[in-house]
């Protein structure tokens, strides 16, 4: 029996031609492209079937020796509520957590207060030396990291032995809320000399973040989101480079901050691509290869407003490719964020998203499990071949700052933006719950008792921010 199955006569060696042969004889007079290939929303190829990729590299994380870190946001309006819910967190199996403070592009309209005493009350009780701390960019977040060594010196730890990441990016602040707190050619003159002083410290972790969710959230494809990244990232290496400091002690705290959808592939694709558009920046700039430190969070834009059941079922897609894509941290935004705060039922589901995908599906065994992928590996040069046309695009433009003061990079993300947003509105792109079995009639969301503050993006350069939500609003949930 064992003979005949391996008989080449009976079971022939399948390959590329038989099975296009086969799919032409099936499609009858319909064309393969139209049918089988799509493409994303840089346009790039994706086709239905690969060969197995030759010549690959594993990318793996900062520290494959150990698993990524469950992170639950910190993002209350009130100090107290925010100190039980991370509280809960941390003994519900949460390893890490992140401010996000009010003023924060990503705070969706709620944050905790930015002040040192907030942050005090917040991290109360909080077990500091084995727990990973973030702080989300913001427009203090110079001013956080003070308030932070503050706290761990009036707590008697060692800050030198923690798992911190600071999230300082101005190009994303600048982006997010429309202003700095100084021109640029001031910021670019100071920042060297202030961050200079957390270096001598010896602070470990990332003082400096590439932050491209801001982007994302905005409208930008994955090619946009990553030139903008990596342009950031660029533009801090150049501030050192300029004052004379080594980009040697410079790069190692220099990390990047990504958003992940329910696109399982091109997600994974997109955090491998991170680790080789870095690699290529150091190559560049005669730096020894450094791993990438990156910190995934799901999308913003994804969330739906109706039927926001359907948002477990996409958080748990974009975390999987986060995890797998090979993310340092991972933060799952609970899925009744468009609503309002969230409750402790949706934080939990958050949270037990990745404790499940971690604890029960051990999809943090193998490091990096997409090597070899044809499809993968195809779709993470596609996409680092797009995303640094986008950064030479951005340094044409004098580099990311610039490039947002003058508004061209947003023009591009705008323009991208509004052909999604058509997409949907016509049924061509599908969502669940919203243009694709609408529910009959919405069921009543819990959340907590907080007044949204204005969003941070109205009457900013990224003010026509387009979220699932609003979408919702636009196409009124019919297909």
């Amino acid at each position: 029996m064992q003979a005949s199955l391996l008989n080449e006569d009976e079971f022939p060696k399948a390959d590329r031609d038989r099975w296009l042969a086969l799919v032409a004889k099936t499609l009858g007079e319909a064309r393969f492209e139209d049918v089988l290939v799509s493409q994303t929303d840089d346009g790039l190829r994706v086709d239905p079937i690969y060969e197995r990729a030759e010549g690959f590299n594993p990318l793996l994380r900062a520290d494959p020796s150990r698993p990524w870190s469950v992170v639950q946001r910190v993002d209350d309006v009130d100090p107290v509520r925010a100190n039980q819910q991370a509280l809960q967190d941390i003994e519900g199996g949460a390893t890490g957590l992140a401010i996000v403070f009010e003023g924060a592009p990503n705070a969706f309209g709620y944050g905790l207060p930015a002040s040192a005493a907030a942050l005090s009350a917040a991290l109360d009780g909080i077990p500091l030396a084995r727990t990973h701390v973030r702080v989300d960019l913001h427009p203090q977040s110079r001013l956080s990291v003070d308030w932070l060594l503050h706290l761990f010196r009036a707590r008697k730890v060692d800050p030198t032995k923690l798992d911190i990441s600071f999230g300082i990016d101005p190009a994303a602040i600048f982006a997010g809320t429309g202003r700095l707190r100084m021109s640029i050619e001031a910021m670019h003159a100071s920042m060297p000399q202030s961050l200079a002083h957390y270096f001598a410290l010896g602070l470990p972790g990332i003082l400096m973040e590439a932050d491209g969710r801001v982007f994302h959230n905005a409208g930008a494809t994955e090619a946009q989101e990553l030139g903008a990244m990596v342009a950031s990232a660029v533009s801090y290496l150049r501030m050192f480079e300029d004052a004379r400091q080594p980009l040697v002690y410079a790069a190692p705290h220099i990390g990047f901050a990504v958003a992940v959808d329910q696109d399982q592939f091109l997600s994974m694709a997109k955090l491998r691509a991170i680790r080789l558009l870095w690699a290529r920046v150091l190559e560049a700039c005669s730096v020894e290869p450094l791993p990438a430190t990156i910190h995934a969070e799901t999308s913003w834009r994804m969330l739906a407003h109706k039927d926001p059941e359907t948002n477990i079922l996409r958080n748990t897609i974009a975390c999987f490719a986060a995890a797998t894509g090979g993310a340092d941290t991972i933060s799952v935004l609970p899925h009744t964020l468009s609503h309002g705060l969230p409750d402790p039922f949706a934080r939990r589901v958050a949270r037990n998203i990745q404790l499940i995908l971690a604890g029960e599906s051990s999809i943090g065994f193998v490091s990096d499990p997409a090597a070899g992928s044809g499809a993968i590996e195809a779709l993470t040069g596609s996409l680092c071949d797009a995303a640094w046309e986008e950064f030479r695009r951005i340094e044409a433009e004098g580099g990311i700052l610039p490039s947002v003061s003058a508004g061209k990079l947003q023009a591009r993300i705008k323009e991208a933006q509004a052909a999604r947003a058509a997409k949907v509105s016509t049924g061509e792109r599908a969502i669940v719950g919203t243009n694709l079995y609408p529910a009959s009639e919405e069921r009543m969301t819990s959340t907590l008792p907080a007044e949204r503050r204005p969003d941070p993006l109205e009457g900013t350069i990224f003010c026509e921010q387009l979220t699932l939500a609003r979408i919702d609003e636009a196409a009124g949930g019919q297909a």
